[in-house]
């Protein structure tokens, strides 16, 4: 009888630390540091991307670098924005980022799981927004590894008949 008294009190306890959450949902998963700046790392292929917003007039900062310079391509540069366009947030917020490893493609992506997993660690909210555009997942595709006996990961050599 004891243990399913305290059995109900734990569940009633948790009933209620559920509720709370749901009632107030944007104390739940906010995760700002004392500058009020939400971080995140995106990564695809071999690039990490390690971003930082806080909110501005818009600007993105790429290793020291405008985004127009760094990425110099209007394709990388929308691909950048895709998640502040989905979310509308574009000139909301400031973005500070670093990355490094991979090309200009892989970094482009890797900013954009960064910057997308950024807006939902500083608004919970936008998660409902961003996950069903795909994101909030990393792109598992990387370059298949070179196999012996072959000169690339399928290419063969040619084959003579004689």
């Amino acid at each position: 009888m004891a243990e399913e008294n305290k059995f109900t009190e734990l569940k009633s306890t948790l009933i209620k630390a559920k509720q709370q959450q749901a009632e107030d949902p944007s104390k739940a998963g906010d995760k700002r540091d004392s500058k009020g700046r939400a971080y995140a790392t995106g990564r695809r292929k071999e690039s990490v991307a390690r971003v930082w917003i806080k909110p501005g007039t818009g600007k993105i900062t790429v290793n020291g670098r405008d985004e127009t310079v760094y990425f110099a391509r209007p394709v990388l540069r929308m691909i950048l924005r895709q998640p502040l366009i989905a979310a509308n947030r574009d000139g909301q917020f400031d973005v500070i980022v670093t990355v490094n490893g991979g090309g200009l493609s892989g970094q482009a992506g890797a900013v954009r799981h960064g910057i997308s997993r950024a807006l939902v660690n500083y608004e919970p909210a936008l998660r409902v927004t961003l996950k069903p555009g795909g994101f909030l997942t990393r792109d598992p595709r990387a370059v298949e590894r070179k196999k012996y006996g072959r000169p690339k990961a399928r290419r063969s050599f040619q084959f003579s008949k004689r």
